[in-house]
C-alpha cells in the first residue's frame, strides 16, 4: 500500500475545500447516490445536477425510497431511478419477495442490493440479506439489467455470486474491502465507483490507482457518504472534487477522468432496452 505524507493527506481533503475546475466536456455521472433523503435541501441539490450536468443514479433501500426517487425523476431530467432493498433492510422483505416483483419490472436498472457483514452485527439477519439478494440477482439476470451492488464484509460471497448468476453488467458500489477479492472482480470485469472517501482514506486511494481505466465509475453517495466521513451534508458538487482526486491519483487531468468514465458508462449501458434513452442524452452533453 502507497503512504501518504501528512502533505499529501492534506492536500486530498483540502479539495473539499477548494472550488473545483472540471471542464464541461463531458457530462459528468454520479453512479450511487439517494437522492430522497436530501428532504428540505432537494431543490438546491437538484440545481447544481442541473447546473453541472450531472447524470444521477439514484438508488433505493426500499419501495417508499424508490417511490420517491421515482417521483424526483419527473423533477429532473438527469435523475434515474432505480430499485433495491438495502441488506440492512432486508429482513422486513425476506418474506414477502413477490411483493418486490412489481417493483423490479418497472426498474430500469437494479440497486442498490447486496449484502452487508460488516455494519450490519445481528449475524441472525443473514439469510434475510441472501435470500433477498438471490430474488434480486435472479431478476437481474432473468431481465439483463444492471445491478448496483453493497459489499461491505461480504465481498468473496458477492464475487461468488455474480459468477453463479452469471451476471454480465454490476457495478461494485463504494469498494472497501481485501485487495485479493478487488482484483478477482477487476478480472470478471466488474465496474466501481470510487467516491469520496478516495479524499480520506489511503486504502480507497490504493485501488482508485489501481482500477483499471475501462471499469472506472465515480458516485457520491450523496448526502449521506460525506456526511459520514466529516459531518458536512454532501452536494452534487462534491463529484467534482472526486474527480479532481482521481486525476491526482492517476496522473492525469480531470477532463480525462470524466471522459473516462463517460466512456465507460455508455459502455455498460449499450444495446440496453432498459436505457436507450439515457444514451442519446449522455452523448448531447
Amino acid at each position: 500500500m502507497v503512504r501518504l505524507s501528512k502533505h499529501e493527506k492534506h492536500f486530498f481533503r483540502s479539495l473539499l475545500d477548494s472550488e473545483p475546475q472540471v471542464p464541461e466536456a463531458s457530462m459528468l455521472i454520479d453512479a450511487h447516490a439517494h437522492l430522497d433523503r436530501y428532504g428540505e435541501v432537494l431543490e438546491p441539490a437538484l440545481n447544481e445536477i442541473r447546473a453541472r450536468q450531472i447524470l444521477t443514479i439514484s438508488t433505493a433501500m426500499d419501495p417508499p425510497s424508490f417511490e420517491r426517487a421515482l417521483e424526483i425523476a419527473q423533477l429532473c431530467d438527469l435523475v434515474l431511478p432505480t430499485f433495491g432493498v438495502h441488506p440492512k433492510n432486508a429482513p422486513e422483505y425476506a418474506g414477502r419477495l413477490r411483493e418486490l416483483s412489481p417493483f423490479i419490472e418497472r426498474s430500469p436498472a437494479i440497486g442498490e442490493v447486496g449484502l452487508d457483514f460488516h455494519w450490519v452485527k445481528d449475524a441472525g439477519q443473514y439469510a434475510a440479506q441472501r435470500k433477498v439478494l438471490d430474488y434480486f440477482l435472479a431478476a437481474v439476470r432473468e431481465q439483463n439489467k444492471i445491478v448496483n451492488l453493497h459489499t461491505k464484509g461480504a465481498e468473496r460471497e458477492i464475487l461468488d455470486l455474480l459468477e453463479r448468476y452469471d451476471i454480465g453488467r454490476a457495478i461494485i458500489h463504494w469498494y472497501s474491502g481485501p485487495l485479493d477479492i478487488f482484483r478477482a472482480m477487476v478480472d470478471y470485469g466488474t465496474y466501481f465507483t470510487v467516491g469520496v472517501e478516495a479524499l480520506y482514506s489511503e486504502h480507497i486511494r490504493t485501488i482508485a490507482r489501481e482500477l483499471p481505466d475501462a471499469l472506472l465509475l465515480t458516485e457520491t453517495d450523496n448526502p449521506g457518504g460525506l456526511q459520514w466521513l466529516s459531518g458536512e451534508l454532501g452536494m452534487p458538487r462534491v463529484l467534482e472534487n472526486v474527480i479532481e482526486a482521481l486525476a491526482t491519483l492517476r496522473s492525469t487531468e480531470p477532463a480525462a477522468v470524466a471522459e473516462t468514465v463517460q466512456q465507460n458508462f455508455l459502455r455498460l449501458i449499450e444495446n440496453d432496452p432498459w436505457l436507450a434513452s439515457l444514451r442519446p442524452r449522455v452523448l448531447a452533453s
